[in-house]
């Protein structure tokens, strides 16, 4: 089981699925439908029923119930890989009986993942990891879901003697630059709950996430030859900077963790005559997360008064809330994954996702979905790697949710 657990995972994480937020189309890069038509064949094979690949790019399967009477539950992942970093040709590595030390990933350019830089790596001596080779992202954010979940679909389709109700599969694209669940079918996927499976280390359970939104700022000025340009020049990419420094700077994401908000300036991009500023602003208290957003609205017109011969654009836009209202209604859905994980021998972790899934926009849409994890450290980057036995226990878990919801 292992050895199909891995090959599966190496095959999904060389297909190349990075999302691209500039293109319109959905999915938004032609890539994506590679890995979703090999899933429906993948899918066929397991020998689930009821399977789709919609317009959009979107993968379902059913797993029929061999019990009636009990809810239903629906296990969700994504398909493309973040465009923070290449997720091309990645090239895979993995270490046996790792010995606790630091992993050179490429000798040559001297890219080392490095225990002092990531402690965590502490906790796998002795296991299985797999790792990069330093020029690509690893991808199991979230091919890892994704092969946990049919893994998991091909045990109970093995073994009918494990009770269950309707078991519904989802696969979807650019969860990445947050539109994951922009056209997902929440009618047809016909679940009374769901689980996303897009989490980090062993362990770890969330049903609270930031509530976010973008920001884009336009600052035109006044180009003046240098040698001419006294009361004359406004330099746009110094206003950008004043913007900057007006913003508090322990609310930056390198001083914040937990429960701690945020303000990122994402990009910046600019000339004396015309600078674009690119912000995301995240916070898991509703109330914080609006004076937020009022500040940097605050900011943008206090500026636009300083210095009246600029302009100032300021475009602020919602991206999506905190699931935890939505799931404590429920929260025995909670209560059924801490119950099941102990049963596996795995200990809860329960902390707020210092992010956001497409089951915070889902469980604001009427399919409560809370996030499991999936084994992985250090996503969006070269230094990403995932622990095989995490994996198992993630597949594994999965199996006993899907066993334990029959007995609800």
């Amino acid at each position: 089981m292992r050895e199909e657990l891995v090959n599966r995972f190496l095959k999904y994480v060389k297909i190349y699925t990075t999302s691209d937020e500039a293109s319109e189309t959905c999915p938004s890069t032609e890539r994506q439908w590679d890995l979703a038509k090999i899933l429906v064949e993948d899918l066929k094979e397991i020998g689930l029923e009821d399977i789709s690949l919609d317009k959009n790019g979107y993968v379902m399967a059913t797993l029929p119930a061999n019990l009636e009477g009990v809810p239903s539950v629906g296990w969700i992942a994504h398909m493309d890989t973040a465009p923070n970093y290449n997720g091309n040709h990645v090239n895979p590595r993995i270490i046996e009986n790792y010995d606790g030390k630091d992993i050179v990933l490429d000798a040559e350019k001297n890219i080392i993942s490095s225990v002092m830089d990531f402690p965590e790596l502490k906790n796998y001596m002795g296991k299985t990891l797999i790792v990069t080779d330093g020029s690509s992202l690893l991808g199991a954010d979230d091919k890892a879901g994704v092969t946990e979940i049919l893994e998991a679909m091909k045990y109970l389709k093995a073994h009918p003697e494990i009770p269950h109700g309707k078991v519904r599969i989802g696969f979807t694209p650019d969860e990445e630059i947050g539109r994951g669940a922009d056209l997902f079918d929440i009618k047809a996927f016909d679940c009374d709950f769901a689980y996303t499976v897009d989490g980090g280390e062993i362990g770890e359970l969330e049903y609270e996430n930031f509530n976010a939104a973008s920001v884009h700022i336009e600052i035109t000025g006044r180009d003046i030859h240098p040698g001419a340009a006294k009361d004359k020049m406004i330099n746009s990419i110094l206003l950008a900077m004043e913007v900057q420094a007006m913003l508090p700077v322990e609310q930056r994401p390198e001083y914040t963790s937990g429960y701690e908000g945020f303000f990122l300036l994402d990009t910046l991009e600019g000339s004396v005559e015309k600078t674009t500023m690119d912000y995301i602003i995240r916070d898991h208290s509703f109330e914080k997360f609006a004076e937020k957003k009022a500040l940097i609205q605050e900011t943008v017109a206090f500026l636009q008064k300083k210095y009246p011969k600029a302009q100032f654009i300021c475009q602020l836009k919602d991206s999506y809330f905190n699931m935890k209202e939505k799931i404590e209604p429920v929260m025995y859905i909670i209560d059924l994954a801490k119950k099941s994980m102990e049963e596996l021998g795995i200990v809860p972790k329960v902390s707020p996702i210092r992010g956001g899934t497409d089951g915070s926009r889902l469980s604001y849409e009427g399919l409560p979905c809370p996030n499991l994890f999936t084994g992985g450290h250090n996503f969006h980057g070269k230094h990403e790697y995932i622990c095989v036995e995490s994996m198992e226990k993630a597949r594994d878990l999965i199996v006993k949710i899907t066993e334990n919801v029959a007995k609800m």
